[in-house]
């Protein structure tokens, strides 16, 4: 058994590893695709009325981006913030049902990113399992689907201050 354990270990290092970079690039991605939103964004204000679909739209995908990019900073530091395997399944649970959830809003957004980040929480997810069956640590998924929706809703929150604070003129309710 202690060979299987040390064994399983090795394997979680450098998958643990690919997974920051994997989430790295994807939010190198996604602070471009905002930048580039930003920008479309003041343009599209000069030349549209305030309230015009075409301008609430875009500025709706500046503010998905803008969610996505501040829960995989979460993420990211959640992840580097891990020394032992026995602080994975107490740190990562929650991050699977996030990650998913900024991959199906971003789907139609940037298809190449959603589909990142589906292989990221798969990865987290079988990262979680083995620390699990290493650590024989419990834990409770319904209690992780919490944590994931009160953070999601924080920086939901955040975001939404950040863009009403950016577009102060447009009534966005």
């Amino acid at each position: 058994m202690e060979s299987v354990n040390i064994s399983q270990t090795r394997t979680i290092v450098p998958r643990l590893h690919y997974s920051n970079s994997l989430l790295a690039k994807i939010i190198d991605v996604l602070k471009h695709k905002k930048s580039k939103a930003k920008k479309s964004n003041q343009i599209l204000l000069t030349e549209y009325e305030d309230q015009d679909p075409t301008c609430t739209k875009a500025i709706d995908l500046e503010r998905t981006v803008s969610f996505s990019i501040e829960i995989l900073y979460y993420i990211q530091k959640r992840i580097d913030g891990v020394s032992r395997i026995d602080e994975i399944p107490k740190l990562f649970p929650s991050l699977v049902p996030m990650i998913r959830t900024i991959s199906a809003q971003l789907v139609d957004i940037h298809p190449e990113s959603s589909q990142h980040l589906s292989e990221l929480s798969v990865h987290l997810g079988s990262i979680v399992l083995d620390s699990a069956t290493i650590t024989t640590a419990q834990f409770d998924f319904s209690q992780s689907n919490v944590e994931s929706s009160l953070m999601l809703d924080e920086v939901k929150l955040m975001v939404d201050s950040k863009i009403n604070k950016q577009y102060p003129h447009l009534d966005f309710f």
